[in-house]
């Protein structure tokens, strides 16, 4: 008998639960689900992401759901656009032996319309965000009145994002006699006021201790002065050759540098932050899934709500202020049952926030020197020979080529043959780490000078904002990046009639670049990208050459028009510049079109070939 049968669960729903490939209830799930069955109690569940706490509330909410009634008998609340779907994707699964139950989506992002013809059919369950959900119900759509339970995923994420306001008025709608399910990570006061506000004698239910980690992630931290923050992150990249994971900074503006810094090193990476379009995050968290890249630079904002199981590490450039974030960071890896390492890179007046995490979530973390460059090229040296060990060979595509190949190579010995080919991927790694140093520091060392800067100028090399004003000038503004060549080039402003009508981004265009002069090798100082057409700063000496291969030939469907232009290169900055709001969309005050618009720079620095 199947386990999933013998919680209650009725035959169609265990038929598609044992189609997906599960065999037995998680923790959590074992625990909830005969409760959910059989009591209308309200409940608070305490369950990590990637636990099961998708099919804990799901399964039974498809169970108890009366398909002859077509009102709305399930509300579920979560954080973020890609929860709300991940969700309903689930709960769909569950159903697909069910007919006539209607489940139905509906989130910002999205036109409103289509979502209200969707719940005017049928929608039995509905999985929403609280700002789409309160929209809906302004507009008399969205009817609570005959819900008999509500679901609060992620409760403690979506007071950390602000709904408090939104998640009362929503509650505030519904039946006094409803049951209510808040699922959570952690317990913090928001969310015992919550409790305390709309639940009635709630039973309590934990996977694991309240306010722990991740059972199945290993903490581990990294010390270095704040300058080295970047080597470190491409030290963790380059000894870990099959990474899949995400990096956490601080603010957008963090987050689109290091990206930036990273793609130009020639890294498989992007970066995911609030910035972007709909459709920008739709595509980069496609590509992220689909494992074509490898890093993902976030934002905590941008990478609420990610489902994504088979992450192997987080990385926290930047330690969180909010003891608690860390926890939802570390919990992206380490689901599902597998194993995942959480790292953070730490300088040494940060030593008291790692201590203060393993307090409060009595957690461990082992502090680990840097890889040195010998480590990284060992590793990287047996990652090869594992590559090349477990490659598929075509003997068919490859066959009618091995006569002139072996006739080229018939010089060389065996064992000359495979120090070669071995060096060929190799050497680049040699190169680069034959005089890398010791980066590590202690706790008991003094800090660097720029660590004891004063606040003014912590906020210009770019670390921790000191209050919410300067965290506001450093990272929540609009897209204004301005990052200038070494001051020893000379540089020449080029225009392109390219724009983000084009879904032209910096990263795009520093792709383009490089691949119209084949090399990865020149170097880009600010760009400026407005709405049809960009400017941007290189280096004088591929001005030539860039022009003569890349004016006039064809980019999806656009003719590219490149010329040199009469505007100045920008000027390295003396002095942080204010901006308007209406300069940094691209026009002037008095409503001209500037040619000073959308600005995002690159930093010129140059890469390695991967």
């Amino acid at each position: 008998m199947n386990v999933f049968a013998q919680l209650g669960l009725n035959d169609d729903i265990v038929q598609a639960i044992q189609e997906l490939g599960f065999e037995s209830p998680t923790p959590i799930q074992e625990k909830t689900i005969p409760h959910l069955l059989t009591s209308t109690q309200d409940l608070v569940a305490f369950a990590q992401t990637g636990t099961g706490k998708t099919g804990a509330f799901g399964l039974p909410a498809v169970h108890l759901t009366k398909p002859e009634d077509k009102r709305t008998q399930t509300l579920i609340l979560c954080p973020t656009r890609e929860l709300c779907i991940q969700i309903t994707k689930d709960l769909n699964n569950f159903a697909k032996k069910i007919k006539e139950i209607g489940i139905v989506a509906v989130y910002g992002g999205a036109p409103i319309d289509t979502q209200i013809r969707a719940l005017r059919k049928s929608a039995q369950i509905v999985v929403a965000t609280p700002g789409r959900a309160k929209d809906l119900i302004k507009r008399k759509r969205l009817l609570l009145g005959n819900v008999e339970r509500v679901v609060l995923d992620e409760a403690d994420e979506m007071l950390n994002m602000g709904f408090k306001e939104d998640l009362d008025a929503i509650l505030s709608e519904t039946s006094a006699t409803k049951q209510t399910l808040l699922f959570s990570a952690t317990m913090s006061k928001e969310v015992q006021r919550m409790t305390k506000t709309y639940m009635k004698d709630p039973i309590e239910i934990a996977a694991t201790k309240m306010n722990t980690g991740a059972v199945n992630v290993r903490h581990i931290y990294y010390m270095v002065q704040a300058k080295n923050r970047y080597e470190v992150l491409k030290r963790i990249a380059d000894s870990n050759p099959t990474i899949y994971g995400l990096v956490f900074c601080r603010t957008r503006q963090e987050t689109k540098d290091v990206a930036h810094k990273f793609m130009h090193d020639g890294y498989n990476a992007d970066a995911l932050h609030g910035e972007l379009s709909q459709a920008q995050r739709d595509e980069v968290m496609k590509r992220f899934r689909s494992k074509k890249i490898q890093i993902l630079v976030a934002t905590d904002v941008a990478a609420r709500g990610l489902d994504i199981n088979d992450l192997t590490h987080v990385v926290n450039y930047n330690l969180p202020d909010d003891s608690e974030v860390y926890i939802h960071r570390s919990g992206r890896t380490g689901r599902a049952g597998k194993n995942g390492i959480s790292i953070a890179i730490i300088h040494t007046r940060e030593f008291g926030k790692i201590r203060s995490i393993e307090n409060k979530f009595k957690l461990k973390f082992t502090k680990e020197l840097v890889p040195t460059g010998k480590d990284i090229c060992s590793k990287q040296l047996y990652s090869l020979i594992d590559k090349i060990e477990k490659v598929e060979v075509d003997e068919k595509q490859i066959g009618p080529f091995m006569p002139a190949i072996y006739e080229k190579l018939e010089w060389l010995s065996r064992e000359e043959l495979i120090k070669h080919f071995v060096s060929a991927e190799f050497n680049r790694f040699l190169a680069y780490y034959k005089h890398a140093t010791d980066i590590n520091v202690s706790a008991n060392d003094k800090p660097e000078r720029g660590e004891r800067l004063g606040r003014r100028d912590r906020n210009k090399r770019g670390d921790k904002p000191d209050t919410r004003r300067d965290r506001t000038k450093q990272g929540d503004r609009p897209d204004v990046q301005r990052e200038q060549g070494p001051r020893h080039k000379t540089f020449t402003r080029l225009f392109i009639n390219l724009g983000m009508k084009n879904d032209l981004t910096p990263t795009r265009l520093i792709g383009l670049i490089n691949k119209t002069l084949n090399s990865n090798e020149a170097d880009v100082g600010a760009i400026e990208i407005m709405k049809k057409f960009a400017f941007f700063d290189i280096e004088q000496g591929v001005v030539n050459t860039l022009v003569d291969k890349l004016h006039g030939q064809e980019h999806e469907g656009v003719k590219v028009q490149l010329e040199v232009s009469t505007e100045k290169p920008t000027p390295l900055p003396t002095k942080k510049k204010k901006f308007s709001k209406q300069k940094e969309y691209g026009m002037s005050q008095g409503g001209r079109r500037s040619d000073r618009g959308k600005k995002s720079g690159i930093s010129p620095r140059r890469s390695r070939k991967k």
